[in-house]
């Protein structure tokens, strides 16, 4: 999966769990409110049948207030007396902390119910009645709330990737699509690629005139510009299958030799070639090391300004290409070993041979660092 793909995967899953999160918790809330007032309305009938059997117990005590002064108690619940400004006048509560405004609700693990009396005992005009809350309601809600959440998650996540991959589906396919494309243009390539410049390397140019000579240079640059990209689609669809041949590469001489090779596309563009290289070597594939080099060597000339300076580096366990070219905004760096990403739609190619060269660097285990500026120019620095 291309990072760009896994980027815009990633960012829809992000979006789309917080959301059904956000659900969940809210569908729990209502749940959970739900379950409290079912709770209350099962405590509503007990409390009830209490406030009755208090309120005769008041009535008693307030017609023989002389002759009995202790207010009464009862071992299933407490109580309190309030008049009607809502001062206090006696009370056993535990929770002392009263709505006058609900008739039953729950506080601090207590449950009270405020109930209106129609006579004033006592000169009371509300009467509290509360008992404790075991809370074991509250643990079998988190118990379902928990439970069922994290199935209901697991389902929505499922059912997200699915909806996820029937998203990406289309980017997917014109990949698939674009990859066919590629490798069936790559094997009608080759025959008319190699008579090609197998004539331009057999040209006397000394019996030319001038005339012909830079005609001749411009068809070899031509040629040799398709030449990498041909061998960049042969080894995306052919080459990365075959077995690897490792073996000690003298870098500074495949280097020499493959600017060299490409000499006439940076003289086409006036540019100059600043080598600083020391004895190194590295042990790995010959041809997969010459197509990092290529396309390294090649962008570097691709996207240079004219009379711009391409630059090579070499020490042992690094290597640097960089140049005066056009560069590209921070932003882009981190897709550009994306396959057919290309941020210059004024050069061609698929955009393929970055992605390459990411590819087989991973494969050995070579790390690359890109370091780029718009209109200053980008470095490549490799480590091994």
């Amino acid at each position: 999966m291309l990072k760009s793909e896994k980027k815009s995967l990633f960012r829809f899953l992000a979006l789309y769990t917080m959301m059904v999160i956000f659900m969940i918790m809210l569908l729990s809330l209502f749940y959970y409110q739900s379950q409290e007032k079912l709770m209350l309305s099962d405590q509503r009938a007990m409390l009830t049948k209490y406030a009755y059997i208090h309120t005769k117990r008041l009535k008693v005590l307030h017609h023989y207030f002389d002759e009995r002064t202790e207010y009464p108690r009862d071992p299933r619940f407490k109580s309190a007396i309030y008049d009607l400004e809502y001062m206090k006048i006696f009370s056993l509560l535990e929770e002392q902390n009263v709505r006058f405004d609900e008739e039953i609700y729950i506080i601090n693990n207590h449950i009270h119910l405020v109930k209106t009396l129609d006579e004033f005992y006592l000169g009371a005009k509300y009467l509290v009645v509360e008992v404790k809350d075991s809370g074991a309601w509250r643990g079998d809600i988190w118990k379902n709330i928990i439970g069922y959440g994290f199935l209901a998650l697991m389902f929505f996540m499922l059912f997200g990737l699915y909806f996820a991959k029937m998203f990406l589906k289309p980017m997917r396919d014109s990949i698939v699509l674009l990859d066919k494309f590629i490798k069936d243009t790559t094997h009608e390539l080759n025959t008319p690629l190699s008579a090609i410049l197998a004539n331009i390397e057999m040209m006397d140019t000394e019996v030319m005139g001038e005339k012909n000579k830079t005609k001749l240079a411009r068809i070899n640059i031509a040629a040799k510009t398709v030449s990498v990209l041909y061998r960049d689609l042969t080894y995306l669809t052919l080459d990365h299958e075959k077995g690897n041949q490792d073996e000690a590469i003298a870098l500074k001489e495949l280097i020499y030799d493959r600017t060299e090779y490409f000499s006439v596309l940076a003289q086409s563009k006036h540019l100059e070639c600043n080598l600083d290289l020391e004895e190194a070597s590295i042990t790995m594939d010959r041809r997969k090391f010459t197509r990092v080099i290529d396309n390294l060597i090649s962008n570097a000339i691709k996207y240079n300004k004219r009379n711009g300076t391409v630059g090579i580096t070499l020490r042992e366990g690094m290597l640097v290409i960089w140049d005066t070219g056009i560069g590209m905004k921070e932003e882009n760096i981190p897709f550009v070993f994306d396959r057919y990403i290309r941020f210059n739609e004024s050069e061609g190619g698929f955009g393929v041979g970055l992605s390459i060269v990411k590819q087989i660097l991973d494969e050995y285990h070579i790390s690359i660092q890109v370091q780029s500026k718009e209109e200053e120019g980008t470095r490549m620095v490799l480590r091994w």
